[in-house]
């Protein structure tokens, strides 16, 4: 096995590939993770306040999400591009391991951000559409962008993390996945979007209703997440893969509520476009010919820097910059004006030879980039007009000019400090079977990880063995745990046994919360409606929170006691409401999982009824209850009675 993968590596280490996907798939990492930012900036009072709003143990936890919103940022468009993305990495692992966040408030997001933060850390991430690319061009201004080659990278930076985030999760799932009845039945899509606390607001009941479709689709995710992992590099089976895998992903956005999951899964996917789409696509939007052509001074610093800034942004390559000494003389259009004239201001020539110069020129550059347009018709007001042509005028009186070329360095170059040009480009072109046989034991190492957790979590903890008995099963056990404590840690190698058997099993009842006000009008908190679909923006980790730790098929009257108090604490607040002045609601109505198909059961389990099963009252910013001892036995609806109103 050793031999395989070494000579996999060796002959992937040299394969030179575009940086294009690697590029856009740290542009969507760094999005991602400033959604999720964002999205614990809102709950941050629901998350990390012991009492919401009340008792708050944190107050500094919104300036470290500033701070990582702004690393998050960073890792979006390129800016420092090692620094940033290692800045993410800890921020990361800190919130997950010492902060609620993982205890109350995850459904396996955190740990895969983890992994994929740890793979990013030796990728390439900086050479496409990154201002480090830009920075690098700034640093040796008198070198035209022209003159640069596309930025190349290893076929290997696209083949480890797709190999290990997606390959070995999905084989993982795939195993626990066996063990559930709903699963072998075909429903393993199913079953949860016909359960109202797990579906997104979108009705996909009409799909639904298809029982020859939705057992096409189970059985597919199967198959598909068995063979992942050995079938997805292979040249004629990879756009198979590539379109399976965002249907599926873009299922689970549309369909359940745990987008962000669905959203982090989705962006490996374009680590597997084939290159050639790239091109097309670039051929696509890209300009056949140039709508602009701006000649600048080319012994100007300045100008050399504002061409390659101004080309770096040119996405759609609608502008040509050129220098105006090497090739004003070849376009008729200039020629009533002197070379000295030429180089006291930026001018420029449209498709129809129209001529433009100084602020005009900035504008009609921001106009044909198209994405720009909305500034450059910004910059044509009177007001604003006025204020950018006396700022031009000023700079470019004053700017410097050096008799110079390419070869003749301004700064020192940029230094390219990242891991993967310290790791793949200078140690592997000096010792390449070295470097090949050190990563092929490190992937051994992660294949190790987990298989850690799979057998463990994925096979014995499920097979009707028991493996108590066996002498040397608790050491081992133990040493298993502290394994994946710290691949899931470090790594974001863990189980993932999401919506099996053991969680829809006895799942027969849901809750809601609802409040009386001053005129004793009863309303839906913010929270669960009156189908039982949690209300955006409670998906994600706030989805999890309520679906898959407060209410199980087992109710913990403790934990739910806790969640209810931080739910009626934060939406309370929220909402405008006077704690003391209100009464809660505890609502419940039963609901059906079946493992078998049943026509139309997500209108079934909405239509369900509610009955009235407790009250909760604030005062004196302190909780109390009026609840059944045993939730789990309120489950004799004929019995139920309404809750009085005061």
């Amino acid at each position: 096995m050793y031999q395989f993968v070494y000579q996999k590596i060796f002959q992937l280490l040299f394969q030179k590939v575009p940086a294009t996907g690697i590029g856009l798939f740290r542009v969507f990492y760094g999005l991602v993770a400033l959604q999720e930012i964002f999205f614990l900036y809102y709950f941050n009072h629901l998350i990390f306040d012991p009492v919401p709003y009340i008792d708050v143990e944190f107050p500094g936890i919104p300036l470290f999400l500033c701070l990582w919103g702004i690393v998050a940022v960073c890792v979006a468009v390129g800016y420092r591009y090692q620094l940033a993305i290692t800045a993410n990495y800890v921020f990361w692992i800190v919130f997950v391991n010492f902060t609620p966040m993982q205890r109350d408030f995850d459904g396996g997001f955190d740990t895969f951000m983890i992994g994929t933060g740890f793979f990013l850390l030796f990728m390439p991430g900086d050479r496409a559409f990154s201002i480090d690319s830009l920075r690098y061009k700034l640093s040796m201004p008198f070198t035209h962008y022209a003159d640069y080659p596309q930025a190349t990278v290893s076929a290997l930076a696209y083949h480890i993390p797709v190999l290990v985030c997606l390959g070995f999760l999905y084989l993982d799932s795939d195993v626990h996945k066996l063990f559930a009845e709903h699963w072998r039945n075909g429903l393993g899509s199913w079953l949860p979007a016909t359960q109202p606390y797990y579906v997104s607001a979108l009705d996909t009941s009409p799909l639904l209703n298809i029982e020859w479709l939705q057992k096409t689709v189970g059985y597919t995710i199967m198959i598909f997440q068995l063979t992942f992992v050995f079938f997805f590099a292979h040249r004629r089976l990879r756009v198979i893969y590539l379109l399976v895998g965002l249907a599926l992903h873009l299922g689970i956005i549309i369909t359940l509520n745990i987008y962000p999951f669905g959203i982090g899964m989705l962006i490996f996917y374009v680590l597997l476009v084939p290159f050639k789409w790239w091109r097309n696509i670039a051929r696509w939007f890209t300009a056949k010919q140039p709508a602009l052509t701006v000649f600048y001074d080319q012994q100007c610093p300045l100008c050399n820097r504002t061409a390659l800034t101004l080309n770096h942004f040119d996405l759609f390559k609608c502008i040509d910059f050129k220098p105006a000494q090497q090739y004003a003389v070849s376009y008729p259009g200039l020629s009533s004006i002197s070379m000295n004239t030429l180089l006291t201001d930026l001018y420029a020539l449209d498709g129809q030879n129209k001529i433009y110069s100084g602020v005009d020129t900035y504008r009609q550059i921001l106009l044909k980039m198209r994405y720009l347009a909305p500034v450059g018709i910004l910059l044509g007001l009177p007001a604003i007009r006025q204020w950018a042509e006396k700022k031009y005028r000023a700079i470019a009186d004053s700017r410097q000019r050096i008799s110079c070329d390419a070869g003749c360095p301004v700064d020192p170059p940029l230094q390219d400090k990242t891991l993967y040009h310290q790791i793949f480009e200078q140690f592997g072109q000096q010792k390449p079977k070295v470097l090949s046989r050190k990563l092929a034991k490190i992937v051994i190492v992660l294949l190790f990880f987990q298989l850690n957790s799979t057998i463990h979590y994925g096979l014995f903890y499920r097979l009707p063995i028991a493996v108590e008995k066996i002498a040397m099963s608790q050491p081992i056990s133990q040493a298993s745990n502290a394994l994946l404590m710290l691949s899931s840690t470090f790594l974001g190698i863990t189980p993932h046994a999401l919506y099996l058997h053991d969680h829809f099993a006895g799942y027969d009842r849901i809750l809601a919360i609802t409040y009386l006000d001053q005129n004793g009008i009863e309303h839906w908190l913010p929270f669960v409606n009156q189908q039982g679909r949690l209300l955006a923006p409670n998906w994600g980790r706030v989805h999890s929170m309520w679906a898959n730790i407060a209410i199980t098929p087992t109710i913990d009257n403790q934990r739910l006691r806790k969640f209810i108090m931080k739910v009626t604490a934060f939406w309370g607040h929220e909402s405008g409401l006077n704690l003391g002045n209100t009464i809660f609601k505890i609502k419940m109505k039963k609901i059906d999982a079946p493992t078998h198909w049943v026509s139309d059961q997500l209108h079934k389990n909405f239509l369900s009824q509610w009955v009235n099963i407790g009250i909760v009252r604030w005062c004196n910013e302190q909780i109390s209850y009026d609840l059944p001892e045993d939730i789990n036995a309120n489950l004799d609806y004929s019995m139920s009675k309404d809750v009085p109103r005061n």
